[in-house]
């Protein structure tokens, strides 16, 4: 790579002195005459382009450009213009007309190729630069949930995870992130972790979210839809941006105060002679991470009536290790004291962001890019614990070769997870680190939870001198003698020990595990002419490596191989009022069959302004390499993952039983046998109670959608956009639990074999946990609407409005993924970028309804997510002469403390006060 650059580096330097042939003018605005920055300035048909200075000037490099050309001048909030240039004397100047609704968006998303937002076949959100800049939000990622059907859940201060129409999750594998193509998911959790790894707001050019199936174009990982992050060009936005924002957060929070936050940024970007360029980011973000510390007791073992504070056998939702529990006889159930989570997390996050790119334009129809980006940070995640991804490393490399119309990109993404740790299995381990005999001497771990039960015994039953009887406090208390106490030596020594000890003797999560991924995509519509014809197609390779900690890869690496190929034409009818579209894409992983997702289309325009869309499309996910491969043998059960290769030394899912009828051949046979009836005979009358399972290897999950909107510019003032949806699912993937004895389920004489019956009775049994699928079928629809209105004097109001519905219809709930989406979400939005005298602000309310959620955290049992809503604001002052914007602004400025996930920690205000400098040694 030292070379690649040391070459790219002397071909732009031989050019430096060359002679130069150049285009420029300046763009302003119709009314005013002021200078317009950030414009983009285009070569039709090339890949040459730059953008405005903040005189609104722009010179282009034209030496290999064959006149006459045309040029196209866009930019957020005016009307596109396209001019002819014929020679590269004198100015080319342009005056744009302010529109009411940007006409001009324009999006790549939703076909993969360009295209305006009115015209699109299916529902499209998008957030451009403008809109970057000016989010009240503390970050740009934060504001996401101001769009149309995004739904977004916060784990962390660092880790916020967005999804769109349904079955969202704390880690959701059905929705994919794209930051400049590459696919940002880590390779061991299988889902993108917020924006923790992604982009800095001062480089993020724009994002654009597809919400529901997109797999038609972009593959498995895009079931639930996709969010494409575009981060500046080097060519386009030169130059120094700096950015400091100082907060605060843990407003009126009991026991904490409030604390600081801080992010500061930096980009620098610069061009030579229009040949090469390059870019550098650098962020960082850190701050006090938001506190768990919901202590509502969720026992399951307790009447509700029963349960509290002073529930002897208290399970609290954000209290580890008091998940342990016995019913002790005479007494009832009773649990281990746990721990607070604030005791077991690291709540100091930070998330550290550097990347660099490298661009070199071979001609105006060809370029080279190399990006390395680097990502470091520290999150809570919420899963079936409540997870510390601790100094979590995440870095990818992407190299791209592109031209105006293909592409060819290879990329590889790479995760180092050492210091992350499970919080409820880190308190587990201490707990069993000093309990006491009644001798006071400590014992050893695999008998401490024991021991701590049999001390709590004695005491409430008065066998200890001193003690007073019967009394679960003093009992406890008793109990607890020795217990390490937080903030002590003794307690975080423990702690460290724990956190890196990897696999089931500790509470540590190492990976380090990679993929690599090539696609490319060609344009062939301007040879063919009569129609548009694209196509593409990609590669990837997985490598996977947790040391035997949560796959069998010790001795080798688990490995898996999956490919796609797509195609899609286009046709425009009826003097181009009618546009169809259909593309199909074929995908295959080698554990499974290949999936065929089709899609269809058709955009109705009565006019350029008024568009109709109708659209089918189709989805699928592919088991995440931990649903294929996990093997996690846990003492009693081993967890396996589905895929065939994972089990090919064991016949489970050839020879086992159902584990409910294991449980009704054991009750039955008890019965027999307390009734005098002899074991041979119990065994006899009894086995056929007894099921042979019939579990299936996993599979990709499936969905159909249809979908039908309207989108409309009225009198240049008012944006409407309308959409309609219908979808079913089928084959969620699902674990299910079945019991393999030694010998064969199934006799010479094709009934169920005694032999096998008696292994049960006889401890000659294995439990096995297995991931596969449910052939229950479920249905959602939703609709959404949305409104932008132009107010005079550059006032804009918006508001949109989500529902969504879910059918279980008659499938078994669990056999279906959680759905996890209020039925009404909704946003409201008023905002003026320049009031008076340089002067801004804007305005965001969301809100949402109630709604249960259900997730591993609470094993799947419902936990309450309350109606709320959130207000961020920000007023700004632009400083021209200083290159400067200065933003006063709020996050939820009312302070509403909201859960947004049950088990996941309650988020307060984040006050802020940010600094940009723009334009800077441009």
């Amino acid at each position: 790579m030292k070379k690649l650059f040391l070459i790219i580096l002397l071909l732009s330097c031989a050019k430096i002195y060359a002679q130069q042939v150049r285009i420029s003018g300046t763009i302003t605005d119709t009314l005013s005459n002021q200078p317009i920055n950030g414009a983009s300035i285009t070569v039709k048909g090339k890949i040459a382009g730059t953008i405005t200075d903040s005189r609104g000037h722009y010179t282009l490099n034209a030496d290999h450009l064959k006149f006459p050309v045309t040029l196209e001048i866009t930019t957020v909030g005016y009307g596109n213009k396209e001019i002819i240039v014929n020679s590269a004397t004198g100015n080319n100047n342009v005056s744009l007309k302010q529109l009411a609704v940007v006409l001009n968006e324009v999006v790549t998303a939703a076909t993969r190729v360009n295209q305006t937002s009115l015209n699109s076949p299916v529902s499209i959100e998008k957030m451009n630069q403008k809109a970057v800049r000016e989010n009240p939000s503390f970050t740009f990622y934060d504001g996401l949930q101001n769009m149309k059907g995004i739904e977004a859940v916060t784990s962390s201060l660092t880790y916020k995870q967005v999804n769109t129409r349904g079955f969202n999750d704390t880690g959701n594998p059905r929705f994919l992130q794209l930051v400049d193509g590459v696919d940002n998911q880590t390779p061991g959790l299988n889902f993108a972790v917020g924006n923790l790894f992604g982009a800095s707001d001062i480089d993020i050019e724009s994002v654009e979210v597809i919400p529901g199936a997109a797999s038609a174009l972009y593959g498995p990982v895009a079931f639930n839809g996709a969010m494409l992050l575009h981060t500046k060009d080097a060519f386009e936005y030169q130059g120094l941006t700096l950015q400091a924002k100082s907060g605060i957060n843990h407003i009126g929070e009991t026991g904490v105060g409030a604390k600081g936050l801080y992010d500061f940024a930096l980009r620098y970007a610069k061009a030579f002679n229009n040949k090469f360029a390059f870019k550098i980011n650098a962020s960082y973000l850190t701050g006090k991470d938001w506190y768990a510390d919901n202590y509502t007791d969720i026992s399951a073992q307790t009447a509700p009536s029963m349960r509290g504070p002073n529930n002897p056998g208290r399970d609290a939702l954000n209290i580890y290790g008091d998940e342990v529990s016995q019913t002790l006889p005479g007494i009832g159930l009773v649990s281990r004291t746990g721990y607070e989570e604030k005791d077991l997390m690291n709540y100091n996050v930070y998330s550290l962001k550097l990347n660099g790119a490298l661009e070199y334009k071979f001609n105006n129809n060809l370029e080279a890019i190399y990006q390395y980006n680097y990502g470091r940070g520290t999150a809570s995640y919420t899963g079936s614990s409540r997870y510390d991804l601790n100094n979590f490393v995440l870095e990818t490399h992407r190299l791209e070769l592109k031209g105006s119309n293909f592409f060819l990109r290879s990329y590889a993404v790479i995760e180092n997870s050492h210091d992350s740790y499970n919080t409820r299995s880190l308190a587990q381990f201490i707990n069993r680190d000093w309990v006491q005999d009644l001798n006071g001497n400590t014992v050893t771990p695999d008998k401490a939870d024991a021991m701590w039960f049999t001390r709590y015994q004695d005491a409430f039953n008065g066998s200890i001198s001193g003690v007073a009887a019967h009394d679960n406090n003093t009992a406890r208390a008793f109990a607890d003698q020795g217990r390490l106490i937080p903030g002590t030596a003794a307690f975080n020594q423990a702690k460290d020990v724990s956190i890196h000890n990897y696999g089931l003797s500790g509470a540590g999560v190492f990976s380090n595990s990679k993929f690599y991924h090539t696609e490319g995509q060609y344009d062939f519509s301007s040879a063919i002419k009569i129609f548009d014809l694209q196509a593409g197609g990609n590669i990837r390779h997985y490598s996977m490596f947790t040391n035997g900690s949560l796959f069998d890869d010790k001795e080798h690496r688990i490995t898996i191989d999956e490919y796609g190929a797509f195609v899609q034409a286009g046709k425009k009818l009826f003097d181009n009022k009618l546009g169809l579209l259909a593309s199909v894409r074929y995908d295959k992983n080698e554990n499974f069959k290949g999936s065929f997702t089709p899609r269809f289309s058709a955009v109705y325009s009565v006019d350029h302004n008024n568009n109709f869309r109708a659209s089918y499309q189709t989805g699928f996910r592919n088991p995440t390499p931990v649903d294929q491969y996990i093997n996690l043998n846990v003492g009693p059960i081993t967890i396996l993952g589905g895929a065939p290769a994972n089990s090919k030394n064991l016949t489970v899912y050839q020879n086992s039983f159902t584990a409910a009828s294991v449980s009704a051949f054991g009750g039955a046979f008890g019965a027999d046998v307390a009734n005098g009836k002899p074991f041979p005979q119990a065994v006899a009358d009894n086995k056929d109670l007894l099921k042979k399972s019939n579990v299936a290897y996993i599979k990709p999950e499936q969905q159909k959608a249809f979908e039908l909107g309207y989108k409309g510019l009225i009198a240049d003032k008012l944006l409407i956009d309308i959409n309609y949806y219908y979808s079913s699912y089928t084959d969620f993937i699902l674990n299910t639990v079945v019991i393999a004895p030694q010998d064969n389920v199934i006799g010479n004489d094709g009934e169920i074999n005694p032999a096998a019956a008696s292994d049960i009775l006889n401890g000659k049994i294995h439990a096995f946990q297995l991931y596969t699928n449910a052939s229950d079928k479920v249905s959602e629809q939703g609709a959404g609407a949305g409104l932008t209105y132009l107010i005079p004097k550059g006032y804009s109001a918006g508001a949109n409005v989500t529902l969504a519905t879910f059918d279980l219809g008659k499938a078994n709930q669990n056999n279906v993924a959680a759905f996890n989406t209020p039925k009404w979400s909704g946003n409201m939005m008023f905002a003026n970028s320049n009031v008076s005298n340089g002067y801004g602000f804007n305005v965001n309310w969301h809100w949402q309804s109630a709604f249960d959620w259900y997730g591993t955290f609470n094993a799947e049992r419902p936990g309450r997510i309350n109606a709320y809503s959130l207000v961020d604001l920000q007023v700004n002052k632009k400083l021209p002469k200083a290159n400067a914007t200065v933003k006063l602004g709020a996050s939820n400025i009312f302070n509403n403390h909201v859960y947004q996930a049950y088990g996941s920690p309650s988020i307060g205000a984040i006050y802020y006060v940010a600094i940009t400098f723009d334009n800077l040694l441009r």
